[in-house]
């Protein structure tokens, strides 16, 4: 399999997506007790144009985001001031956290944290906590910092700061194998049926930038898939974190592939997720944005995104 890595550019020259929910649910819980299990046994649209034909691919490359820019590196700060980081997760929400078989805190988020904590040279704990009470449990001195998938959001930068975020959930098209687009544009999409659920930021997007194609508004992720399956619609649109696991996983059948790029405007797909800190904490803010810059630079963010990720949702 072929890799390659995106940088910041590249990501901010993306099409558009999806303002995020307060925090990212992308698996039902069936996917994710058999993702835990797998993790546990090993590690915009332009002016319309004339309609012409869409590229097609056979296959793509593994895409690693990459959302620090080489060249506005970070300045090291005085980490001597930082003695420990008292990290909070959530308890059960594989692959990003979960519980280990040494029952220990597991998956990415926990990884990324000792990456962390491992390039600062530093002392830190990690907590697992229900998701909800998370924001409670910083404000209250009763941790330094939320590494949970946390999507940073208005309304929670009214309690917490933010480190630079350190992933995103794009929006991808799927289709079945034998039509897969290399690219996907409005002018390709004339008088497809596309699947998406209905009263998301998904369905919002499709409305606003792919005007010429027929969409079909589904209840939820099940129904949608289903209708691609059976060639009810051309394509779905929905969050690529969990189209990529589905894609890999048992129930697609190996029916389906990504068709064309991630779609990541903020405008709908938010800000994407950061650490979060109390307010006011800077110091802890600006290490942990230099120590996510120096595991990207040394390779190690990529070993861990091709850990967890087997099919790149970029």
């Amino acid at each position: 399999m072929v890799y390659k890595a995106l940088d910041s550019g590249q990501l901010a020259s993306m099409p558009a997506l999806t303002a995020l929910p307060f925090r990212f649910r992308f698996m039902t819980a069936a996917l994710a007790g058999a993702l835990a299990a797998a993790l546990v046994a090993g590690p915009s649209g332009e002016v319309r144009a004339q309609q012409q034909p869409a590229p097609r691919i056979e296959a793509a490359p593994q895409a690693v985001p990459g959302f620090w820019d080489p060249r506005r590196r970070p300045d090291r700060p005085d980490l001597s001031r930082i003695t420990v980081i008292r990290f909070l997760t959530e308890t059960d929400y594989p692959p990003f956290n979960f519980t280990g078989p040494d029952g220990n805190p597991a998956g990415f988020n926990v990884d990324l944290a000792r990456a962390l904590c491992d390039e600062i040279k530093i002392t830190c704990t990690i907590q697992m906590r229900r998701f909800e009470t998370l924001v409670d449990a910083i404000t209250s001195n009763r941790g330094d910092a939320i590494i949970a998938s946390l999507a940073v959001t208005p309304q929670l930068r009214t309690r917490l700061d933010f480190t630079d975020p350190y992933y995103r959930a794009p929006a991808r098209f799927v289709s079945r194998r034998d039509a897969v687009m290399g690219e996907v544009r409005p002018e390709y999409l004339e008088g497809k049926k596309v699947g998406v659920i209905g009263g998301t930021s998904h369905e919002a997007y499709l409305k606003a930038m792919f005007t010429d194609a027929e969409i079909l508004a589904y209840a939820n992720d099940d129904a949608l898939r289903i209708a691609l399956r059976r060639g009810e619609v051309d394509m779905i649109f929905g969050d690529a974190i969990s189209l990529a696991f589905w894609i890999n996983g048992t129930d697609s059948g190996e029916c389906c592939a990504f068709s064309g790029g991630p779609f990541v405007e903020s405008r709908y797909f938010g800000e994407g997720v950061g650490i979060a800190v109390r307010k006011g904490n800077d110091l802890l803010r600006q290490a942990l944005n230099w120590a996510m810059f120096r595991v990207w630079e040394k390779g190690r963010y990529t070993d861990l995104w091709l850990r967890y990720f087997s099919i790149s949702p970029f």
